[in-house]
């Protein structure tokens, strides 16, 4: 099992940890619900170093990633930043994934840790068009800062105007004494904040820089179970739970990253199911009484036959009722249509509502 470069920092501050995707990670500290709520009201600091990053570089780097990608990534201007998603040739998803522009010719992919070698395969794979790819993913450390304070408590760190940057954007300068940080202004919480990529060597005085300049704000190591918690709340799919190989990205209500004024992989069998409409769809609900949704759980209708199945599900920290995502046949994927989670073999009414739960 691999470690990131502040494994040990977690141990030392008693994080539980846990293997995820073949790394040694914080699953929490001081536990979900307060940790959920301090990125929600404050800034946390998430490790998330195992996420992988690939560079392409050269002339023909963005035909390479509009044939692999879904969302159309000659809209991006150095300094901008797409969420999209690689698309198989069984009309299902290989891993969604964040495309940064640098210039014109140098792009980096950011995707998720369990499919890093997978993605890599895949590209590869469709590259024949002579582009320099560059796996990064063991040389760098990742850390989301997140919250409505981030900006507030990271801005002494940097020369750069953090406060004007926007939503997917980034800017690459000194940070914390470093040359050449990546800083982003993404995160997968819907509370705002930024994401450093650092080189590892760096990473643990990046680290404790972030900690004493985010001191006076109250800044905590969060774990990867809030992580969850938080993204959810937002309706952010992950991939393994509610997105994978075998669900389309019409299905799974990634539209609006699919766009079909360009040819991709599959593209012309997606566009297909676009126009003709899809058996199941990516719902979400809200528990009406009380339960706690987990994924895996069936999904049955009034008459109690099974329609589908809870992707992810949690007790939202911030709305203190059960929330879940899943897979319904599309007769019942309209808002406030009654459907039931079935939880030791009780069926829980439950409603179907619009993303994301949290409102903010």
């Amino acid at each position: 099992m691999k470690n990131t470069a502040l494994s040990h920092i977690h141990e030392s501050l008693g994080a539980k940890m846990v293997p995820f995707a073949g790394f040694n990670m914080p699953v929490q500290y001081e536990g979900i619900n307060i940790e959920h709520e301090t990125v929600r009201n404050g800034v946390g600091v998430f490790d998330v170093s195992h996420m992988g990053e690939f560079i392409l570089k050269g002339d023909n780097a963005l035909a390479l990633i509009q044939k692999v990608t879904t969302n159309d990534a000659s809209l991006l201007f150095d300094g901008k930043v797409q969420y999209s998603c690689l698309p198989n040739n069984d009309g299902g998803i290989v891993d969604d994934l964040l495309v940064y522009r640098i210039n014109e010719n140098e792009y980096m992919l950011v995707v998720n840790a369990s499919n890093i070698e997978k993605d890599w395969n895949w590209i590869l794979m469709h590259n024949d068009l002579g582009v320099e790819m560059i796996n990064v993913s063991d040389e760098y450390s990742l850390l989301a800062v997140q919250g409505p304070d981030a900006s507030e408590a990271l801005q002494s760190l940097t020369d750069l105007d953090l406060f004007t940057m926007k939503y997917y954007s980034f800017k690459i300068g000194d940070f914390a004494g470093f040359k050449d940080v990546i800083i982003s202004a993404t995160g997968y919480t819907g509370s705002g904040g930024f994401e450093i990529y650092v080189k590892n060597k760096d990473a643990e005085a990046v680290w404790k820089a972030i900690f004493k300049a985010g001191n006076k704000f109250g800044i905590k190591p969060i774990g990867l179970a809030a992580r969850d918690t938080l993204r959810l709340e937002m309706g952010f799919c992950l991939y393994g739970n509610d997105i994978n190989d075998t669900t389309s990205p019409i299905e799974a209500g990634l539209s609006w990253i699919t766009k079909f004024t360009k040819d991709f992989v599959n593209s012309e069998a997606i566009k297909k199911q676009k126009e003709e409409g899809v058996s199941r769809k990516l719902i979400a609900f809200e528990i009406t009484e009380k339960g706690i949704p987990r994924h895996g759980y069936e999904i049955v209708n009034v008459a109690g036959e099974i329609i589908g199945e809870v992707t992810s599900g949690t007790m939202s920290p911030s709305l203190k009722k059960g929330i879940g995502m899943g897979y319904v046949t599309t007769e019942y994927s309209k808002k406030d249509t009654e459907i039931f989670i079935k939880i030791r073999n009780k069926n829980i009414p439950s409603k179907v509502v619009r993303l994301p739960f949290y409102k903010g």
